[in-house]
């Protein structure tokens, strides 16, 4: 049997997370460098090498190790120091062939704070400090005093000057090139019920996952905190073979307004229960709208969605009272009864009235239900229109 190849690791990463072993060696006094090292599994030394460099007594050993053997040694660090720079390091290296958000990615959520602070329940300078460590993080400016730190130019741009933009402030505590693990440290943080209102939170979440969907991650729903969602980035689920017909169906239909509607509501199936339900109504308007109009007949602006799929219906000859086999008048009668009930359903518990003091909040199992509905519907309207098209055009023309 083939022994497996080797993990290949990049070497910058290698690099700098040796960089990191030997800058946190450095802290440690030149007499605690040596047993330091030997309990970290690094070649033995004597105190006089470590005095003349204790930089130096580290680099030298740790370039004697592998990438793979770099690992266990700076997991054994971190159990004695807390150590931003051999954390983030280590990160990165783990994170080798692991599914990545783009740059693109992360500037477009960027650009989501450069009309709204990062948090409605803190200053800004604090919640920045909840997520990088800025007093242990160096100057990002040149010929300061040596204990001068990230947190000193935060303060002064924020704080005392307030010449910084978010964007700004994100760059400098290294945001775009923070490992993936602090990242989704930033995401989870700034969509903290902490961090956030109600309000702002579910807006703010539902916004992240428009633009970590096309990495294939998402904002998950994964417990409450007094009644509030506490989110967790993790790997998007791979869609259903119904959502993929589905999305394919819609695509090959109206690809810039239907299949982008379908693709919003399924994004906010789990995070946006009430912003999904909406959407599943809008989706079906959409393509009772579309039809009607490729189909050269008209349709009043006042119409609602029962109005238009009764419409829709005729032209499609799908109305149950234009069949006499029962079984078809059953299910062409069900199918419009999901329709008046989705109408139903999201003026009752969607997004789209005032919630009065008594109204029902809608959970993450009604938007599902509403949204594989919808698309289900939505795909059997424009499958049929696909089917009938041919005939309806050559009767126009004659």
């Amino acid at each position: 049997m083939k022994q497996q190849a080797a993990q290949q690791y990049p070497t910058a990463a290698v690099k700098q997370l040796r960089n990191a072993l030997a800058g946190a060696i450095y802290d440690f006094s030149a007499n605690e460098v040596p047993s330091l090292c030997s309990r970290l599994g690094l070649r033995d030394g004597d105190r006089e090498e470590s005095f003349k460099s204790k930089f130096k007594y580290a680099e030298r050993r740790l370039i004697e190790k592998s990438a793979a053997e770099l690992i266990p040694i700076a997991q054994r660090l971190l159990e004695e120091v807390d150590s931003y720079d051999v954390s983030e390091a280590l990160a990165k290296l783990q994170e080798t062939n692991q599914a990545s958000v783009s740059e693109l990615t992360r500037r477009r959520i960027m650009a989501l704070f450069d009309k709204r602070p990062f948090s409605t329940e803190f200053q800004d300078l604090d919640f920045i400090r909840r997520v990088w460590p800025t007093s242990r993080m160096s100057s990002i400016f040149e010929n300061t005093p040596s204990e001068h730190t990230l947190d000193d130019d935060l303060f002064n741009a924020i704080v005392r000057n307030f010449d910084w933009s978010n964007r700004e402030v994100l760059e400098a505590v290294g945001y775009l090139t923070c490992s993936q693990r602090q990242f989704f440290r930033f995401l989870e943080e700034v969509t903290s019920p902490l961090t956030q209102s109600p309000e702002a939170q579910t807006e703010l979440a539902a916004a992240i996952n428009d633009h970590l969907r096309h990495d294939s991650y998402r904002l998950i729903i994964v417990r409450r905190l007094s009644g509030s969602p506490v989110y967790e980035v993790q790997p998007a689920a791979l869609g259903s073979p119904a959502d993929d017909a589905i999305s394919q169906a819609l695509a090959d239909f109206d690809p810039d307004t239907v299949h982008a509607r379908w693709t919003q509501a399924l994004d906010r199936r789990d995070t946006d229960p009430a912003g999904a339900i909406t959407l599943a109504r809008t989706l079906l308007e959409d393509v009772c709208k579309w039809i009607i109009v490729e189909a050269g007949e008209t349709f009043e602006e006042k119409d609602d969605l029962p109005v238009l799929y009764r419409k829709l219906a005729k032209i499609l000859n799908l109305a149950p009272d234009g069949h006499t086999e029962p079984v078809f008048k059953q299910i062409l009668g069900s199918c419009q009864s999901v329709v008046e009930s989705l109408g139903s359903l999201r003026n009752k518990i969607s997004d789209a009235h005032s919630p009065g003091p008594k109204r029902v909040k809608p959970a993450a199992r009604h938007a599902q239900l509403a949204v594989n509905l919808s698309g289900t519907m939505a795909t059997f309207l424009v499958s049929t229109w696909e089917v009938r098209k041919p005939n309806l055009t050559k009767e126009a023309g004659t």
